[in-house]
């Protein structure tokens, strides 16, 4: 039961730098309002095959930027974005 729980964790945990990455992308900025931003999960998992053969290479790292934290970090820049349009 726990290496299920550590699957789902990490799952959870590579999907939010998967979407971080895809948010910083300026072109996403115009596009999506405060409402589109606040649906969106990382609990998603349509793109999981449970089933299957699954090709790893140990050699390469997946392509995502590390996380960053502080002022200019995009968590913090979405939650002032929100307060403002919130008001």
């Amino acid at each position: 039961m726990l290496s299920l729980h550590l699957v789902q964790m990490s799952l959870v945990y590579v999907n939010t730098l998967m979407i971080q990455h895809v948010l910083t992308e300026s072109a996403w900025h115009s596009r999506l309002n405060a409402n589109d931003l606040r649906g969106i999960t990382p609990l998603i998992y349509s793109h999981v095959n449970p089933y299957g053969s699954f090709r790893l290479d140990l050699n390469a790292r997946l392509p995502i930027d590390p996380p960053r934290f502080g002022p200019q970090s995009l968590g913090t820049q979405l939650l002032l974005n929100y307060d403002e349009q919130a008001g």
